[in-house]
C-alpha cells in the first residue's frame, strides 16, 4: 500500500511541475509591478506568479502553526473555566 501511495505521490508531483513549467514557457511576457509607490523592473510575469506561489508555499505552513497554536491554547484556558 505505501508503495502505491508513493509511485501516487510521484506523478501527482510530475503533473504539478510539468503544469508550472508549462505556466513559465508560455508567460514570457515582460511586466513592471506597481504596489504603493512601489515598482519593480521588467521581468516576465512568471517570474512574479512564481515568486508569489513560493512565498505561500514558506508562509502557509506557519499559519497553520499558529492557528493550530492558538486552538489548543484556547483549549486548555477553556479547561481551566
Amino acid at each position: 500500500m505505501a508503495r502505491i501511495l508513493r509511485i501516487l505521490l510521484g506523478v501527482v508531483l510530475m503533473v504539478i511541475t510539468f503544469a508550472v513549467v508549462g505556466f513559465v514557457l508560455e508567460n514570457q511576457q515582460a511586466v513592471v509591478l506597481s504596489f504603493f509607490g512601489w515598482s519593480t523592473g521588467e521581468a516576465p510575469v512568471a517570474v512574479f506568479v512564481v515568486f508569489a506561489l513560493i512565498i505561500g508555499m514558506l508562509i502557509g505552513p506557519f499559519l497553520g502553526l499558529f492557528k493550530r497554536s492558538v486552538a489548543q491554547r484556547d483549549l486548555g484556558t477553556a479547561k481551566h473555566l
